[in-house]
């Protein structure tokens, strides 16, 4: 590989986190460049950099410059960047508009924004190796936006927290991601009323299926957690996955189930990233 598309990618990333965005490095494939420590333990234990080592992903990020170098002088293939979105100071929030056959997903978006009487800021858009946009908005630290594709609008997927952008001068095996002409420098605040579209309430918890797999005993058993998870059928499988992933942490098995109950969700169709958001999201939800 070409030493300068990495120098690039990490001079564009230490921009970056001069503004406040947490970096890390991505492959050609924008997938996090650092191996992760753990790619041969199993059963896989969920880990978010609390082992001391890098190759974390996304929760590698950072805005210390002498981290950053770590993290590229680490993964010298490494061709991009991604931003963590959900961060302080500027809980980024990326609203990624795709081109897909069929949908019109920056109509769609504008119309989503018309009918709400939303006016969206001029702030930073980022076109997309693909034809597509990504449109940054800053966040509030008393609201955390969850990673969702398509929920928002046909076509519209969102990065919030624990999602990540890949950041303008990235290199893909599609192409470069670059800063739209007339783009904003520094993301706009995201207004209240998208916000509140975008921050969905908690799912109430689904009613007892009438078999005797639903884990409403004494005990709660994780198995029977991870059953009642792959029973999911679609339209309910979040708000399934929640549920059980509250009742695993309140009764204290939740990190040691986390990984199962995100991989039976996976087998209903649930793409993983919304599943763990999900799980991320039941986690945070239990008292501290």
């Amino acid at each position: 590989m070409d030493s300068s598309v990495h120098s690039h990618a990490l001079t564009a990333a230490l921009a970056a986190a001069r503004r406040g965005l947490p970096v890390f490095p991505l492959s050609r494939a924008k997938q996090p460049a650092v191996r992760s420590p753990h790619h041969a333990d199993w059963p896989r234990v969920p880990c978010r950099g609390e082992c001391g080592r890098i190759g974390h992903g996304v929760y590698d990020a950072t805005t210390d410059t002498d981290a950053i170098h770590t993290l590229f002088a680490a993964a010298p293939w490494a061709t991009g960047y991604g931003i963590a979105c959900g961060r302080p100071p500027h809980h980024l929030i990326g609203l990624d508009l795709d081109v897909k056959p069929g949908t019109d997903a920056r109509g769609v978006f504008e119309s989503l924004l018309a009918t709400h009487g939303i006016v969206l800021p001029p702030t930073v858009v980022i076109l997309t190796p693909g034809g597509g946009r990504h449109i940054w908005l800053t966040g509030h630290a008393d609201h955390t936006v969850p990673n969702s594709v398509g929920r928002l609008a046909p076509g519209v997927d969102v990065r919030g927290t624990g999602g990540y952008l890949a950041g303008p001068g990235s290199r893909t095996l599609h192409g470069t991601y670059r800063l739209a002409p007339r783009s904003a420098r520094a993301p706009a605040p995201a207004p209240r009323a998208l916000l509140r579209l975008l921050t969905p309430p908690p799912p109430d918890p689904p009613p007892p299926p009438p078999d005797a797999d639903h884990p409403l005993g004494g005990e709660r058993r994780p198995d029977a957690l991870i059953r009642f998870v792959a029973a999911s059928h679609p339209g309910e499988r979040n708000a399934r996955l929640f549920w059980a992933a509250c009742r695993a942490y309140e009764t204290g098995h939740g990190r040691d189930v986390a990984e199962a109950l995100i991989r039976a969700a996976m087998t209903t169709g649930l793409p993983e990233r919304e599943a763990t958001a999900t799980v991320a999201s039941a986690a945070r939800h239990m008292p501290r």
